[in-house]
């Protein structure tokens, strides 16, 4: 494979991905619609950015064509439907992924990636929730990112190798910034405020490191397609309650930051119930993946970002919420 198409590829984690893809010998194309980009894709000869709709069916057909492998990442993500319009979701996350699907392969695309996400698991009290637990969405987002699965493992061909990744919450620096993730909320709060708000505090959640997730979308070009033909795999490992996290970015922050001895943390309700505990064993028994970072680490990048003034305005720029970036300029 030689030419990777990535949906999203502007975003937080394309901002990482896209230069490990170059820096490998790929030729990229990013496909992304742009609308919460700032800064953070390299200029590079092998690199192409194609500014369009996912929803454009027949745009993505014509980009698409010479590809050899697809990276889908682009979506709308994070959109609890009282603050977006439902059908938004619908449209970008759900109606046109078939279409694409169907348009990569008739392309003679080889490899087909979907990035998923943990959160289709919802509420569970299993010890481990493992790829074959039953998906239970609290959320447009999480619904319609379980929907996708099967519509993409029916078109599973050895011509075609479809596999599908559920990643946890991604945490740590990107040059295209989210203060809209948990640890990333945390660790913005606790250097900024001096106070961590903790909302409920009890509730399970794994996180990963964005530079650990990037290096699995790299290296599922390279895995055999035997190893990923038709399969689901969680990417986690770090299972903890948010108040055990609030703690983490505490001593984190006040390590990096030592005038700041005195961070507070506040626990308040939350109608946010979503806990899980995601069991990651079978990427490390299929395919001989593990993490290399922690949260710890995750935490302490965006301390030194802080330190270098990169996010001046995190606490009040709508920017860095892919919500709030959506409602202002009122996508439909």
């Amino acid at each position: 494979m030689k030419k990777i198409l990535v949906t999203g590829g502007a975003g937080y984690k394309g901002c990482i991905l896209i230069p490990k893809l170059l820096h490998a010998g790929y030729a990229v194309v990013v496909y992304d619609l742009m609308l919460t980009y700032d800064r953070g894709l390299p200029k590079h000869p092998n690199l192409d950015v194609v500014t369009a709709d996912i929803r454009d069916t027949e745009t993505y057909c014509r980009i698409v064509e010479d590809c050899d492998a697809v990276i889908h990442m682009a979506c709308i993500s994070n959109d609890p439907s009282f603050e977006l319009d439902p059908s938004l979701s619908k449209g970008v996350n759900y109606d046109c992924f078939e279409p694409m699907v169907r348009a990569s392969r008739d392309a003679g695309v080889k490899r087909f990636i979907y990035v998923s996400s943990s959160s289709v698991y919802g509420v569970s009290d299993a010890s481990d929730v493992t790829e074959d637990h039953p998906l239970v969405p609290l959320t447009d987002y999480n619904k319609y990112k379980g929907l996708c699965e099967p519509i993409l493992l029916k078109y599973q061909s050895p011509e075609f190798t479809t596999v599908i990744f559920r990643p946890a919450t991604v945490c740590g620096y990107s040059p295209r910034m989210r203060f809209d993730l948990s640890i990333n909320i945390l660790t913005n709060h606790a250097v900024n405020r001096e106070v961590i708000t903790v909302f409920g505090g009890k509730q399970k959640r794994p996180n990963i490191h964005i530079e650990d997730v990037t290096d699995v979308y790299l290296q599922s070009l390279e895995w055999p397609a035997e190893k990923l033909a038709g399969e689901i795999f969680n990417v986690g490992y770090e299972n903890h309650t948010i108040d055990q996290l609030a703690h983490f970015v505490k001593n984190v922050v006040e390590d990096e930051f030592p005038k700041k001895k005195s961070i507070q943390i506040q626990t308040t309700e939350s109608n946010d119930h979503r806990s899980y505990h995601v069991n990651s064993d079978k990427i490390s028994r299929v395919l001989g993946w593990r993490p290399k970072r922690t949260i710890e680490d995750a935490v302490r990048d965006l301390c030194k970002a802080f330190k270098r003034e990169e996010f001046p305005d995190s606490m009040s720029n709508g920017k860095y919420s892919n919500v709030k970036t959506i409602k202002a300029l009122a996508l439909v």
